[in-house]
């Protein structure tokens, strides 16, 4: 399995922790802080590995609209003036968090977002900090992807720019530990799932084109 470059940056000072644990219970007078220290230390570089693994995956080339990331549909459905229907994921640590695009397009804004930081999976979640990326397929209307902070997520990578083109299912972000992603669909295309479907990124898809406009 690949490790995202990101974990590195958690895992080498956990590592030296933990090294230092092993240090320490080779002395009688600390043997048990030393212990305490190393099962914490490569715990917590181990759960971190797992964290950013970064599986490979095919691109799917069928033009359907695809999951951001791997997670569960906490909602769908429309959520202001309009007719966007809006479908949110949440990703729990346990999941990938590496982000993926759901549909192939022209990057036309990206916008980091002020906010909260309240729990992922909670309706309160929808005035977190956020990155919002809009994506204009050839064509269709604007689709916008959101990676949106969690309780313990605090940082968004997103690595792409305005004038950038993205094949559906290519990575472009990665939110650290725990968080949500939204999409919300424009005019001419419908969501596929509801609420409590397990979805993977870029595998599965969430949505279709119903028109060209």
């Amino acid at each position: 399995m690949r490790i995202a470059p990101q974990a590195w940056q958690f895992v080498v000072p956990a590592v030296a922790a933990g090294s230092a644990g092993l240090w320490l219970m080779g002395r009688p007078s600390t043997v048990l802080p030393g212990a305490l220290l190393a099962v914490l230390s490569f715990g917590f570089a181990g759960f971190t590995l797992y964290f950013f693994r970064d599986p490979e995956r095919a691109l799917p080339t069928d033009g359907r609209i695809y999951s951001p990331g791997d997670g569960v549909v906490l909602s769908v459905g429309r959520e202001g003036p309009g007719d966007v229907m809006t479908c949110r994921i949440f990703l729990s640590v346990f999941d990938v968090h590496i982000q993926r695009a759901p549909c192939a397009g022209r990057v036309t804004k990206v916008a980091e977002v002020p906010g909260s930081f309240a729990a992922a999976m909670k309706d309160a979640a929808r005035g977190n900090y956020r990155v919002v990326m809009t994506i204009e397929p050839p064509g269709r209307g604007l689709l916008v992807v959101e990676q949106i902070s969690g309780l313990i997520a605090r940082r968004i990578e997103c690595w792409r720019k305005p004038g950038d083109t993205v094949a559906t299912g290519e990575k472009y972000g990665i939110i650290y530990f725990g968080s949500q992603a939204a999409v919300h669909f424009p005019n001419g295309s419908k969501c596929t799932v509801k609420a409590g479907d397990r979805v993977a990124g870029g595998l599965t898809p969430i949505g279709e084109w119903t028109s060209n406009s």
